[in-house]
């Protein structure tokens, strides 16, 4: 740094705390709001022992705004709060930048506890902020004893798709509560019903876990359905994921339903409270139960059955005759863990209407959502009393204009409804289903039916989405929706390979690869803390991770003496990736903590099979950069040379994780740890070198996926880093302009590209229109990420149907690039959680303008750029208590302006360096305007 601009950085310093200094009753700028628990605005039910805090930060337009101490107050209750009576926790002022993954440090915390907290904040100059508004959290039940609920069910398994359960309880109480929570879970899936109204709005609650070894349940706040007198609690009882159909049953076990058992089961605890005590209504022998309702099947992955004539009018009210229903069957020995459940809910997130009806055969009636999607529909139907309407979903229209359903094999997809019977319109939609589709064909209508009829009912986890995007190009702005419409519709529970076909597994290699982008997409902290205990779960104990997570098979696999699905390269390495992706972007340190020890059996157990460190053993089903060009079925593209050699690929996966497996060490303390393991690293990088590497540079293959993992994961000494761009841009010359990369490498090679300044390739490559690539799909209608690049070509038609769905987010990965490239956001290892960031667009691609924002875990951060008549501007907000190291297209510092002024001068702003014909500027909080004047 000259001496001038530190003159100028220390200037601006003093304009912002010096000349104007303020007087300790005055009240800072910097404002806290956004309060969050375990990643959770007011959970009901946690039970992490040791919650940790997090916050946002808000300064109006004021710039270079930080935090320098805070504090946290908590307390047993809201009035307590209000008058500053921390009873429980009083962090006092504590000087510190830090406002997320901030662990409760009060008394222990006990089961069903409710706190109530609020922070405050000093900014840079020591000015205090007003408190915060008050948020809460709810403890759980934190031990078995806690459970005085028993697993209920009808007397008869559920063998056959029969029908679901109906159950009720009815009781009195003397007077209206003063509050009331129920906690609640299945074997199998549920919906509560209180008082004639439904409780909640969860969808497909508890969600998939496995069941062998822990079981998710749900609280909720139920104080306003419960009255003075009689009352009554009841629900319904589906299969679900626990007896219900789980994709590849029948082909890895040769069962088709009933994967962990064949009786559903029900558990519930209403906790009561009123001025004389608490009371209890739990699930035991006095609920009576029946299988005599309308929901007469349902299934994950076929569809439900629906049966308006058998409805029981009232049942989930006081006074229904019960007198035909049994007593409720007791189960002993449920063998699984309850706990709360630690992520967003799935929830009917939006709705979607058609955007045309068409009548392709005589009463056959076809309703075109206009949008790939996951749910159900919503239909209105008038019929005759025990006329039936089927509906059945798909992603494709046939030749003939009718669903194309060959590609869902074994999922049936189907919703068959039995009407009741009246003049006016009667609606149905499932319960205990969900659907991946566009269009939606109904048959059994005695008349026409207008195209509002119908309504699609999109179904997800409820995640909040973090980003916007959009350029100058029409296409990347579509691609950038069509990515973010395939994350929504594969995030329910666990993250799903496709939501349609008889799969819909949480497959690691798909969300390994996509995990970046996720994060960029939505908030994913809550989703992905559940998950990885699936994963955790699904790992055997010689270390090796499943295909995928949960892993229903695994005990079965083993009475076979099968070892495939598990273990496999590119797949299990997301049990170190995913946790790794969340140290980076959230700064979570627990789940390196949590995930560490199960990370190195990972690497381990590659090691031992693989004592010459080049991974040509135990690597399962073994598929490679999955579904590469060498996969395709077109004459137009080289029919060989897309697929890595596979030992190749196996052992560039092992030295990822190797490498990965290290840093986590280094974060975590583990200073011997992350020294043995960046010293393995180090020698499987010698390995596949003299192995796979030759002297002038080729890599065993000679595909462009080799140099571009090669390249991404630093295997190769610098020497000959050059050659393997050179031999990868080579590549790319023999597919015309286009890629021949798989899951793996695609989004990789992106990256790579623009790492070592051919942006230009890069943005060529996702402008392409031409087959293949993601244009390509989007010329043909796409509205969701395809999995196969050939999933329709015009003149052939349909890919593999075996294998060939149409929502899948896997290449998708690529918008991480745009995140990164077009918009130039991206996080900082050195300071994790976007406590520093840098902001580094790359404009190309005829672009004119590109514009977004990532609400990250620290704030919004947002970036906008514009080329108007030759000139360059570019926009950038750093959220409060945030820095970011800027870059802006010059030749020269002295071109650059911010505001009205000088960059060199601006307050916020430090001239770093000249890079690669760009000024790098060291940016605090705020907003700023930058533009690039002719050089004089």
């Amino acid at each position: 740094m000259t001496a001038s601009n530190a003159l100028n950085w220390k200037w601006s310093a003093v304009v912002l705390l010096g000349l104007h200094p303020l007087p300790q009753t005055q009240v800072s700028v910097l404002r806290p709001l956004t309060l969050r628990t375990e990643y959770l605005v007011d959970p009901l039910a946690i039970d992490a022992r040791v919650p940790r805090l997090s916050w946002l930060l808000d300064a109006g337009t004021a710039r270079a705004m930080s935090q320098s101490a805070y504090q946290i107050e908590v307390a047993s209750s809201a009035t307590k709060l209000a008058r500053d009576r921390a009873d429980i926790w009083d962090s006092g002022k504590l000087q510190s930048n830090q406002q997320n993954q901030i662990e409760y440090q009060g008394t222990p915390l006990t089961s069903r506890q409710r706190v109530f907290w609020k922070v405050r904040v000093w900014d840079q100059g020591g000015v205090v902020s007003p408190w915060s508004p008050v948020a809460s959290w709810s403890m759980g039940l934190l031990n078995a004893i806690d459970w005085s609920a028993q697993w209920i069910g009808d007397p008869q398994p559920s063998v056959d798709n029969v029908t679901a359960t109906t159950l009720r309880r009815q009781f009195r109480l003397a007077a209206k509560p003063r509050r009331a929570i129920v906690y609640a879970s299945a074997l199998g899936v549920y919906e509560l019903h209180i008082n004639g109204h439904r409780v909640g709005d969860h969808v497909l609650a508890p969600e998939f876990t496995d069941y062998r070894t822990r079981t998710q349940y749900q609280a909720y706040d139920v104080t306003s359905l419960l009255r003075a007198g009689d009352n009554v609690i009841g629900g319904y009882l589906g299969d679900g994921w626990y007896a219900g159909g789980i994709g590849l049953a029948q082909a890895l076990t040769a069962k088709l339903r009933n994967t962990y058992g064949d009786h559903p089961r029900l558990l519930a605890q209403l906790e009561i409270e009123s001025a004389s005590g608490t009371t209890r209504i739990v699930t035991d022998s006095t609920w009576r139960v029946t299988r005599d309702g309308p929901i007469r099947s349902s299934d994950i992955l076929n569809g439900e059955v629906y049966d308006a004539t058998r409805e029981m009018t009232g049942w989930d009210a006081p006074g229904f005759n019960d007198a035909k229903w049994g007593g409720a069957d007791l189960a002993a020995g449920v063998h699984t863990q309850l706990v709360a459940q630690s992520n967003e809910p799935v929830r009917v997130t939006r709705d979607v209407e058609p955007i045309a009806m068409t009548n392709p055969r005589p009463g056959v009636y076809g309703f075109d959502m206009g949008q790939n999607m996951v749910g159900w529909a919503r239909l209105g139907v008038a019929r005759a009393p025990g006329a039936t309407v089927s509906l059945t979903y798909a992603e494709m229209l046939d030749d003939s204009g009718t669903v194309y359903t060959e590609n869902l094999r074994g999922a049936a997809q189907t919703d068959r409804y039995t009407a009741r019977g009246g003049t006016t319109l009667e609606y149905f939609e499932p319960h205990f289903t969900y659907h991946g589709f566009r269009y939606v064909q109904v048959t059994g209508l005695a008349v026409a039916p207008r195209r509002t009829d119908l309504l699609g009912r999109q179904v997800n986890s409820a995640l909040v989405e973090a980003s916007t995007f959009q350029t100058s190009s029409p296409l990347l702005n579509k691609l950038w929706e069509n990515v973010n419409w395939t994350q929504r519709d594969n995030m329910i529970g666990i993250p799903t390979d496709c939501p349609q076909r008889d799969e819909r597994l949480g497959w690691m290699g798909d969300i390994q690869v996509f995990s970046g982008t996720s994060i960029f997409n939505a908030d994913m902290g809550a989703f992905f803390t559940k998950w990885m205990v699936d994963v955790r779960d699904a790992q055997t104990p010689d270390g090796r991770f499943a295909d995928f997570s949960p892993q229903p098979f695994q005990q079965r696999l083993v009475e076979m003496k099968r070892g495939d699905f598990m273990g496999v390269p590119g797949w299990g390495d997301a049990g170190v990736v995913v946790p790794w992706r969340l140290w980076q972007q959230y700064g979570d340190k627990r789940q390196l903590r949590d995930n560490y020890e199960a990370a190195k059996r990972w690497v381990e157990f590659i090691q031992l099979n693989n004592p010459d460190l080049l991974w040509t053993n135990k690597r399962g089903n073994d598929y490679g950069d999955w579904l590469n060009s060498d996969t395709m079925n077109d004459s137009t593209i080289p029919r060989k040379g897309g697929e890595v050699p596979k030992p190749v690929f196996a052992t560039m996966m092992f030295a990822y994780a190797t490498d990965l497996v290290s840093r986590m060490g280094a974060v975590l303390g583990d200073s011997a740890g992350a020294q043995q393991y960046r010293g393995l690293f180090g020698r499987i990088t010698n390995a596949f070198n003299a192995a796979y590497v030759t002297e002038d540079g080729h890599i065993q293959g000679n595909t462009q996926a080799g140099y571009a993992l090669a390249l991404h994961f630093d295997l190769l000494p610098e020497s000959k880093r050059a050659q393997a761009v050179s031999y990868m841009l080579d590549g790319i010359d023999a597919y015309h302009g286009h890629m021949s990369t798989g899951f793996h490498s695609t989004y990789r090679m992106m990256l790579e590209l623009t790492r070592a300044g051919r942006s230009d390739v890069a943005y060529k490559l996702i402008n392409n229109t031409t087959f293949p690539s993601w244009g390509y799909s989007i010329e043909n209608g796409a509205t969701t990420i395809w999995e196969r690049w050939d999933g329709y070509v015009k003149g052939r038609g349909f890919q593999d149907k075996g294998m060939n769905s149409f929502n899948h987010y896997a290449i998708g990965a690529v918008a991480e690039w745009m995140y990164r490239v077009v918009l130039g956001i991206n996080n900082d290892d050195a300071h994790p959680g976007y406590e520093h960031f840098v902001l580094h667009p790359i404009p190309g691609g005829g672009l004119t303008s590109a514009k977004g924002s990532y609400r990250s875990i620290r704030g919004t951060i947002e970036s906008s750029w514009q080329i108007d008549a030759g000139k360059f501007s570019e926009s950038v907000t750093i959220p409060p208590n945030s820095s970011a190291t800027v870059y802006v297209p010059a030749t020269s510092a002295d071109q650059v302006t911010e505001g009205t002024g000088p960059a060199t001068r601006s307050v916020g702003v430090r001239f770093l360096r000249m890079e690669r014909d760009a000024a790098v500027f060291e940016v605090q909080s705020g907003h700023y305007t930058f533009a690039v004047h002719p050089a004089r």
